[in-house]
């Protein structure tokens, strides 16, 4: 069934900035993390890790809380763009909102192992029984065990990427050739995620992905935060 869009102009608008805007301090808060945490686990080398988050554990604990506000943020704009783009077609602006919200939930449960280093390299109480090294081994493997959660969370949020280029492309106020590049996008950072947990070893899909990626995900922030949602004639879009 076909329908005509009949929001007020302006009110898409300010939809389209406000998504532009939670998203943009999604990606900040997210990539500020990620670089601060990465600078202080050594890969492979439980002793210097665990040295690096003893020394700065005030630092570790601010990236896994800026984790959480990160995840807080991304279902925030995941709904700031359901409504924003519900009037095109409404089932399939919620299930690309289900989609972000179950890896949001992914994400949340693994960063929960984040705390769990600090505890254990604290050896407070009962956990003085454990050994050092036993107790950094532990710590060591708790990092890892939450990147595979994280890892995990991939599979919802390269899912919901079809789904929203879709509606972008019908949009009709918002570039369409942004539509095409966030549903290639779906495809290949699925490929990457299968291919993390499959062939681990195989990193060349990461070339593609990664740069499709930044222009797919940013050029929608930039374009949604700056430009808005630029003035069309009405459309005919789709009805759930």
């Amino acid at each position: 069934m076909k329908t005509t869009n009949g929001s007020p102009r302006g009110t898409i608008n300010k939809n389209a900035r406000i998504a532009g805007l939670i998203y943009f301090l999604y990606f900040v808060t997210h990539i500020i993390s990620d670089v601060v945490r990465d600078g202080l686990v050594v890969a492979g080398d439980a002793a210097a890790t665990t040295s690096n988050i003893l020394g700065n554990e005030g630092l570790f604990t601010i990236t896994a809380v800026g984790d959480l506000v990160a995840a807080a943020l991304f279902a925030l704009s995941a709904w700031a763009l359901y409504v924003l783009l519900k009037p095109v077609n409404k089932n399939l602006a919620l299930l690309f909102l289900l989609l972000n919200l179950g890896g949001v939930a992914i994400q949340c449960s693994s960063d929960v192992l984040l705390f769990a280093s600090p505890l254990l390299l604290n050896a407070s109480g009962y956990l003085k029984v454990i050994q050092v090294d036993q107790l950094q081994a532990l710590a060591m493997f708790f990092l890892n065990l939450r990147e595979k959660g994280f890892l995990i969370s991939q599979l919802f949020y390269g899912a919901w990427l079809f789904p929203l280029g879709y509606l972008v492309f019908k949009s009709g106020f918002l570039p369409k050739v942004l539509g095409i590049v966030l549903m290639v996008h779906c495809f290949t950072w699925l490929s990457t995620f299968f291919q993390s947990l499959l062939f681990p070893g195989f990193v060349a899909i990461t070339y593609v992905s990664w740069p499709l990626g930044f222009i797919a995900e940013v050029g929608l922030t930039l374009w949604l935060l700056i430009m808005g949602a630029r003035e069309q004639k009405p459309a005919l879009v789709e009805v759930g």
